[in-house]
């Protein structure tokens, strides 16, 4: 059966399905149950009909609260609001990045990657990280026949490092993951002609994708911290987002076929 990786609406160019990448082991990522878009604030009426027919039930807003009043997101049938800013609002919130912590845990070096260390730094918030483990939770409750979308204002740096640690959840290579992070900049090409490319065009468009060199690199901040600072996803879940290897197992159960 097809399935289409963009999801053409009205409004959001950058909404589209996280499923169909293969992970480590060959299984593949659900279709049709967890999607990532940029904002949500320009839907129209049909495609507040067609989220409602996707059954997207839950809404997980990365954005800041002044983002939100400004473009509030709108609502459709049956869906959640859930309000997770990623960044903190809070001037006394530090990531924690001192050198006997990064010693300690062996944070990498990235001086030289200047959007992979603002990834880094915001993987070394508490706060963050507190509200990844909430999308991780909301991903772990979802009833069988919903899904859930994240998003920010783009659908580039929050929702990119929240796919990235969905992604790693789910064993998926990094190089995958850069992949999907970079077709952000792929779909903003066509955003004057609002001509989305093709599920053909897509993968052409992917392949050739370099993710060894400029922005290629960015998405690594997530993934090279992880495993440089706690050795592997598993052990970063646990310590610290709180969850279980029971948890892990389920979440894998659920979005993996």
């Amino acid at each position: 059966m097809a399935h289409d990786r963009i999801v053409k609406l009205d409004g959001p160019l950058n909404f589209r399905d996280v499923g169909g990448y293969q992970n480590k082991a060959g299984q593949a990522v659900k279709w049709n149950k967890i999607y990532r878009s940029d904002s949500l604030s320009s839907l129209s009426n049909e495609d507040k009909e067609r989220l409602a027919d996707l059954h997207v039930t839950i809404d997980c807003d990365l954005r800041s609260q002044y983002e939100k009043q400004s473009s509030p997101d709108k609502a459709w049938s049956s869906v959640h609001y859930v309000d997770l800013p990623v960044y903190s609002e809070n001037p006394e919130d530090r990531p924690n990045g001192h050198k006997m912590f990064r010693l300690l845990h062996h944070i990498p070096d990235l001086s030289n990657n200047f959007i992979g260390r603002i990834y880094q730094q915001t993987l070394l918030s508490e706060h963050s990280r507190k509200m990844f483990a909430r999308i991780f939770t909301e991903l772990l409750e979802l009833p069988e026949g919903d899904a859930l979308v994240y998003h920010c204002s783009a659908g580039k740096d929050r929702t990119g490092m929240v796919s990235a640690l969905i992604l790693m959840a789910l064993d998926v290579d990094d190089d995958t993951i850069a992949r999907d992070y970079l077709l952000t900049n792929k779909l903003y090409d066509f955003a004057v002609s609002r001509q989305l490319p093709s599920n053909d065009e897509i993968a052409q468009m992917v392949a050739k994708m370099n993710v060894t060199k400029g922005e290629g690199t960015a998405i690594r901040g997530i993934t090279e911290t992880i495993r440089g600072g706690w050795g592997d996803f598993a052990t970063f879940f646990k310590k610290e987002l709180g969850f279980t290897d029971a948890d892990l197992s389920q979440l894998k159960q659920m979005y993996l076929e």
